[in-house]
């Protein structure tokens, strides 16, 4: 299991459910300001649960939630973010990216057209980067920005069971729902937006609920057959399927696209703020470095910023994460290296505080679930 390290608890945020953990035993930790669960006894279980064919409901109320109406919501957005407002149709949603001037990335989002306008989801470590980027316009036409953070929860259940208990508590026509669909439901005078979504590899459904709804929504789904799960065990599912994360494994030095963000980037819409670069940068050829994959001979120790180095002992490049993988039976990393050393299959040396590892490039992701075979 990728491991947290445990901090203190003072000053932290809680979720709606932070009462919820305790009582099933969570280890607690702080991480940008939340206090989450690390694993609620045996995250090797609860990583189990969801890569093993079963289901694992974790709680990212942490994450930022921002809604943005106005007559202007469209045009002020696509100004800004890396994907194309103009064919985001209602109930559906698409990741994105707040690039600066240069091209670089200030924050990952998901972009969701609901009918009362747009909410953006972010990361918690990005949450006040977003509302600061879009506040700032809401003096300059009709575009409306309030922060749903507080009163709203984020549940996400993962794994290839979660269709099955998804649909068995809110209706059949989820189980036909696209990977980018939107569907909101009501259920006992509780409202929810759900997403189709994955953060582990495997198939999965976000559910946004209203703050004072979370724990009820929290027991239906436990009661249904899904196992929580906390960051330790989405820590490695994540790693393993190749899923960056800000702060971590991208942040404002790095351009859109080194960050295997492809999917978040429009490269037939108009301007937008640093576009001019990504722009140069696609139409050149390549990155001069990308995220990829490092896969070792076995476990080994690493730590987040080891030097990758060639056979020839040249640097070529950096570990961000890295995690021993229960299916793959050895330590894998996340990292930058340089595009003429990206072929899979290619020989490289990390260099760790107590030795050198051999290990290989490797294409993402490591692990293929539910969601990438469908």
């Amino acid at each position: 299991m990728a491991k947290v390290s445990e901090q203190p608890e003072a000053r932290a945020q809680i979720s709606a459910l932070n009462d919820v953990h305790r009582r099933l035993g969570a280890t607690m930790i702080e991480s940008n300001g939340w206090l989450l669960p690390a694993h609620y006894g045996d995250a090797k279980a609860e990583y189990a649960a969801v890569r093993d064919g079963g289901a694992g409901l974790i709680d990212l109320s942490a994450r930022g939630r921002m809604l943005v109406n106005g007559s202007e919501a469209v045009s002020f957005l696509n100004g800004l973010i890396t994907n194309d407002m103009n064919t985001l149709a209602e109930s559906r949603w698409m990741p994105a990216a707040f690039p600066n001037v240069q091209g670089r990335l200030l924050a990952a989002v998901r972009v969701v057209h609901g009918d009362d306008g747009f909410l953006l989801d972010t990361e918690s470590i990005t949450h006040e980067t977003v509302l600061k980027l879009i506040e700032r316009f809401t003096l300059a036409g009709d575009f409306r920005v309030t922060d749903l953070t507080d009163n709203t929860a984020l549940l996400s259940i993962q794994g290839a069971k979660a269709a099955e208990i998804v649909c068995a508590l809110f209706g059949e026509t989820l189980a036909n729902s696209g990977r980018y669909a939107v569907t909101t439901v009501d259920v006992q005078d509780k409202q929810l937006s759900i997403i189709r979504a994955t953060h582990t590899g495997e198939d999965g459904f976000d559910l946004f609920c209203r703050k004072s709804d979370a724990a009820a929504l929290w027991a239906s789904l436990t009661q249904a057959g899904a196992r929580p799960f906390g960051v330790e065990a989405l820590e490695t599912l994540r790693i393993e399927a190749g899923i960056a994360r800000y702060g971590i494994d991208m942040n404002e030095a790095n351009v859109v696209t080194e960050t295997n963000l492809d999917a978040a980037v429009s490269f037939t819409k108009g301007c937008y703020l640093g576009q001019e670069i990504i722009a140069r940068i696609k139409y050149r050829g390549h990155v001069a470095k990308k995220l990829t994959g490092l896969i070792f001979e076995r476990e080994a120790n690493l730590e987040s910023g080891a030097k990758v180095l060639s056979v020839e002992e040249k640097e070529i490049g950096r570990v961000t994460s890295f995690a021993f993988s229960p299916r793959l039976e050895r330590t894998i990393a996340l990292g930058y290296v340089k595009y003429d050393y990206l072929a899979p299959g290619t020989v490289v040396k990390v260099i760790s505080p107590e030795k050198e590892f051999r290990a290989a490039v490797a294409e993402l992701p490591f692990v293929r679930g539910s969601w990438c075979s469908d």
